[in-house]
């Protein structure tokens, strides 16, 4: 209350940034980006303030026939840009500080934890289509996206600050395969997908004469400038046995690397099908599952679902409140109860308090998980790990250390 009273407060304007403009970037080889192909974007010029969370991939490209006629039984699917790519790493000054494997079900996953309805109208220029009927490409097959860097890497995310005096690369690795993003009516149809243009939109920021002083004085010093992020790590059980309860022994993570959020997901015969939608997921009529961290157990109780007699509340409320818990803010699902279960069962479990015993030692991640039924054949299992990363670079010196 005391602020409604302070008249006698002056009036003040951010004026720190003289000037802000966004640069294109091209990678090396700009005529072939085809499957298998790795597109590598370099920022060479390592005397500007730029900043990576505002910067967003330009993509533009054509569907077609294999003899580039017109496609009829072939449309993309949701965020189908992305599962052109296997990889997508983020280098500076030549060393690796985030990754990004599996990048269609990566961004899938995460997206539909924390995009919200209010981003909806905003999101099909990304690629994200909120309806299954949309295409995102036009009668001629053309399409053109730009995606949000903070969509892909964990750091573009959470860092929310400058990069000054470093050499930034952006390297992408095309997959050996495009079945996953499409949907065909009809399988006989023979596609190809062509990429046309790929470049990285960054943002050059330019300081006001004041607060550039000051940074130039600070990295003078040569001090070590620390950057904190959430790196998202996703792996896959390819096949499940025919079984009602199965055990994946995920990863055994060193301490500074242990879980934070892992999220859970399955495919039934979607993993290059074509006549399948590889960014929805399968239920698989999953009763219960359990996460261990080493001995301890994530969460306390049973879930005791039953899918088929509409007892899964409590799996929608942990999809809710992720949003709470990762971004501290309240929650705005993006898909309501019905579409959840339909398009994106994810199993969310929140591991970010843990104990002493968690604490010294490696970390044995394990997943318990029981089912009502048999998994189906052709089934594959994700698991996605949210887990804390923090890197410090060096402006003069260009040295960059990993220390979590």
């Amino acid at each position: 209350m005391e602020e409604i009273i302070r008249i006698q407060k002056p009036v003040t304007f951010d004026e720190s940034i003289a000037h802000s403009e966004v640069h294109a970037h091209q990678p090396f080889a700009s005529s072939t980006f085809g499957n298998n192909d790795e597109i590598r974007i370099s920022v060479q010029n390592q005397n500007e303030c730029v900043l990576p969370e505002k910067s967003s991939l330009h993509i533009h490209g054509k569907v077609t026939k294999e003899d580039y006629s017109m496609v009829a039984a072939t449309k993309l699917v949701n965020m189908a840009v992305c599962h052109m790519f296997e990889e997508i790493r983020y280098e500076l000054n030549g060393v690796e500080i985030d990754r990004n494997k599996n990048v269609g079900i990566t961004s899938i996953m995460k997206g539909y934890l924390s995009l919200t309805p209010g981003q909806q109208r905003g999101l099909e220029n990304t690629g994200w289509l909120s309806v299954a009927d949309i295409n995102l490409a036009d009668d001629a097959g053309n399409f053109d996206v730009v995606i949000p860097l903070r969509y892909l890497l964990g750091f573009a995310e959470d860092y929310c600050r400058v990069v000054v005096n470093a050499k930034h690369e952006l390297i992408l690795t095309r997959t050996n395969t495009d079945l996953n993003a499409v949907l065909q009516t009809n399988t006989t149809e023979k596609f190809k997908i062509t990429l046309k243009k790929v470049e990285w939109l960054l943002p050059y920021i330019k300081l006001a004469d004041k607060p550039k002083i000051q940074l130039l004085n600070y990295i003078a010093k040569d001090s070590a400038i620390p950057m904190s992020f959430r790196s998202w790590e996703t792996y896959v059980y390819p096949t499940l046995p025919s079984t009602t309860r199965h055990v994946w022994a995920v990863k055994t993570s060193t301490q500074l690397e242990k879980p934070r959020y892992v999220i859970m997901g399955f495919q039934t015969a979607r993993k290059n099908e074509a006549l399948k939608n590889a960014s929805e997921f399968d239920h698989c009529r999953i009763r219960d599952v359990k996460l261990f961290l080493n001995s301890q157990c994530y969460p306390y109780g049973n879930l005791n679902l039953d899918i088929y007699n509409n007892q899964y509340a409590i799996l929608y409320d942990m999809y809710v409140q992720f949003q709470t818990s990762y971004y501290n803010k309240e929650a705005e699902p993006l898909l309501s109860k019905s579409e959840f279960i339909k398009r994106a069962p994810l199993i969310v479990i929140d591991c970010s308090k843990q104990n002493k015993s968690l604490k010294t030692g490696p970390v044995d991640t394990r997943l318990e998980f029981e089912a009502s039924v048999e998994f189906p054949r052709n089934t594959a299992a994700y698991c996605m790990i949210l887990h804390d990363r923090v890197v410090e670079y060096s402006p003069i010196s260009g040295t960059v250390k990993k220390l979590v």
